[in-house]
């Protein structure tokens, strides 16, 4: 399948008609055609067949970065060098957003490309209104072939083009063959994923093809066939979809959300989450996509009404829950249901408590697996109920394990057909005890299918989450030898200096991607070096907005926790350890800050739910991380230096750097 919309050889492409051209874009283009995209083609043609036909090589319009869910106006394959070219027409300024966008095209290139992955790449940022500008050419620091953003005039542009190559000087041209039938294997972010699903593309299409991730596309080929046998049948079924932290959970789940969706045949699914950030950030990205993507053809569409249009297909849980509650015999509209981090979902006693504290409905008596169950139970024909499960990501009271969903099934529900992940069984689901009693149930099917094995959140490294297991399981030797393996393609650095961390972050990020601070929630003795986390902050901005704005991830200003980062992902993280989980005396202590003083943590959930936040923690970012501990104070006596001292020289013992 071709990814872009018209490629010929520079030579073909300088003496065919601007026509032509066009009439080839508008075929392949299937979106509708708004007469301000084909002008821009047209002046874009013009620009091309007037300042690079010289040149010998191979152009590419319109070609597709589907982890984007955007398309590149123009690649260059000459000589040594692939060119991306960004036209901003009837601008006059080189805006840093943009020069951000050109160099994330480049980045997409670099990093998921196979057949793009060594060789040189020049993104070039033009404004048709601008006249004698070409900026310097050199390499970002990284100095891995990826040439810094240029901007430049129409003008100058054939100058920018062989300064780019004799910058490069005498290397090999790429062959344009080898170079087309390179594999694209990207890593999407879960919001990078939730705007390419939610346009059309399938997890294939934003997924990494490579053989070791192949069980992205074939679990969620297994879900489907579930969904199509239930229907067809008329089944109630359950699925449970177990995965290594950032193995694409989410992804699945919003992948198979997408694909069965259907006003036309009455069919409708919802992706559920208990996760209140992650809603709120996956729907305003979403209907921000949507007013920019109607502003790029000139139409108007107010945020209220793209805000709507999407909050049918991404709910928190909670809402869907109190709206089955309205009408306990009504059945809800949408016959699949796919339940995002299905462990933390609320225990019998949390769920009674809530509804008599909030809901002022007294004896409730169902935890809140049973009532959800319930809810797509009552449907007539057939329902699909997908738990998507996490392993130690549990963080907060009342949150009853995977456990609690099979007892329920058990219970009350005992036609209900059951798919189970193999690997459920595992100790991080704590679910083990609870399968033994439905062993002689009928209608019990275990699925290999149904288990991610292999973190799709770091691209560099797929093995981010297992040292982190490592490191908090105290298997020093593991983790020392697992780190041996990541160190080069995965820079992971610690720190005692809080500023040198901030300058490391910014170092490393190139484009947008995005860095930012992330801190326990019981980190209440990081005040000092001007870190709150009761301080309010909003996810929704902290995670979309850019870098003007002071509000965001990338000023390090406002820390996000545990609570608002679980789901979500970071290019780049500073990870700001306190003494509130410090390594000592051969193991790890669990502390929380009341009043004045530090206070042990001695119950075994409390301590739990602190272990598992600094696992959530420490596998958000993708790309690599800076690990702060902080000196302490011997003036302080809630922050004396042997309360951080000790995790510092742990980490050291394992093999991280020091910068």
């Amino acid at each position: 399948m071709k990814r872009e919309f018209y490629s010929s050889s520079i030579a073909e492409f300088g003496t065919a008609a601007p026509g032509q051209i066009l009439a080839e874009l508008v075929t392949n283009n299937p979106f509708t055609l708004e007469q301000a995209q084909r002008d821009a083609w047209l002046e874009e043609i013009d620009i091309l067949q007037r300042t690079i036909t010289r040149r010998k090589g191979v152009i590419y319009f319109e070609y597709a970065v589907p982890r984007m869910g955007k398309r590149i106006d123009a690649v260059l394959l000459i000589g040594p060098a692939i060119f991306i070219l960004e036209f901003k027409i009837g601008e006059t300024e080189f805006t840093s957003s943009a020069l951000d966008q050109v160099c994330d095209y480049a980045l997409d290139l670099k990093n998921f490309h196979e057949t793009s992955f060594s060789r040189f790449i020049a993104p070039i940022l033009i404004a048709s209104k601008t006249q004698g500008i070409a900026s310097a050419i050199c390499f970002t620091p990284q100095d891995d072939r990826l040439f810094c953003p240029i901007r430049c005039s129409v003008d100058r542009l054939d100058d920018v083009l062989g300064g780019v190559l004799k910058f490069i000087g005498d290397e090999a041209d790429i062959d344009r063959v080898q170079w087309e039938s390179g594999r694209y294997c990207p890593t999407p972010t879960i919001i990078e994923a939730a705007l390419a699903l939610y346009k059309g593309h399938s997890v294939s299409d934003i997924a990494r093809s490579d053989a070791s991730a192949t069980n992205l596309t074939v679990t969620s080929s297994a879900i489907s066939e579930v969904i199509r046998e239930s229907k067809a049948r008329s089944l109630k079924s359950i699925c449970f979809v177990t995965g290594v932290p950032g193995a694409g959970k989410t992804l699945v789940g919003l992948n198979a959300a997408t694909q069965h969706q259907n006003k036309d045949d009455n069919l409708y699914s919802v992706f559920l989450s208990g996760n209140g950030p992650l809603v709120a950030i996956l729907r305003e990205a979403l209907a921000r996509d949507h007013i920019d993507s109607e502003k790029r053809f000139g139409r108007r569409i107010k945020k209220g009404a793209a805000r709507s249009k999407v909050r049918a297909f991404i709910q928190n849980v909670h809402h869907f829950r109190d709206e089955c509650l309205i009408d306990s015999n009504r059945a809800p509209i949408e016959h699949i249901a796919l339940f995002d981090e299905a462990q933390r979902a609320w225990d019998l006693a949390q769920t009674s408590s809530f509804m008599l504290r909030r809901k002022k409905v007294s004896n409730f008596n169902r935890s809140e697996p049973e009532f959800l169950i319930s809810c797509l139970d009552r449907h007539n024909d057939w329902a699909v109920i997908v738990c998507l499960v996490g392993g130690g990501q549990e963080i907060n009271t009342g949150e009853a394990g995977i456990s609690e969903w099979i007892r329920s099934l058990n219970r009350a529900f005992p036609t209900w057909h059951i798919y189970i992940s193999s690997k459920l069984t595992d100790s991080e689901y704590g679910a083990g005890a609870v399968l033994e009693d439905i062993r002689s149930r009928p209608n019990v099917i275990y699925k290999d299918e149904l288990h991610l094995s292999v973190s799709m959140r770091s691209f560099r490294a797929e093995h981010v989450s297992h040292l982190v297991k490592q490191l908090l399981d105290l298997d020093a030797s593991g983790a020392r030898d697992t780190l041996s393996h990541l160190c080069e393609k995965y820079p992971i650095v610690i720190t005692r200096d809080l500023g040198r961390a901030k300058r490391w972050l910014k170092q490393q990020a190139r484009g947008s991607e995005r860095y930012g601070i992330v801190v326990s929630s019981q980190a209440e003795r990081l005040k000092p070096h001007a870190i709150d986390v009761k301080s309010p902050m909003d996810p929704v901005h902290w995670f979309l907005d850019g870098k003007e704005d002071v509000r965001s991830s990338y000023y390090l200003e406002d820390v996000a926790t545990e609570f608002h980062v679980q789901g979500l992902e970071l290019d780049w993280a500073c990870v700001t350890w306190d003494a509130d989980f410090r390594y000592g005396n051969g193991g790890w202590q669990h502390w929380s800050f009341t009043g004045d003083r530090w206070n042990h943590l001695h119950k075994t959930q409390r301590k739990n739910y602190l272990k598992n936040a600094y696992r959530v923690l420490l596998t958000r970012a993708r790309q690599g991380m800076v690990i702060v501990i902080p000196p302490g104070d011997g003036d302080d006596p809630t922050r004396k230096p042997e309360y951080y001292n000790s995790t510092f020289a742990y980490l050291q013992e394992i093999g991280f750097n020091t910068i």
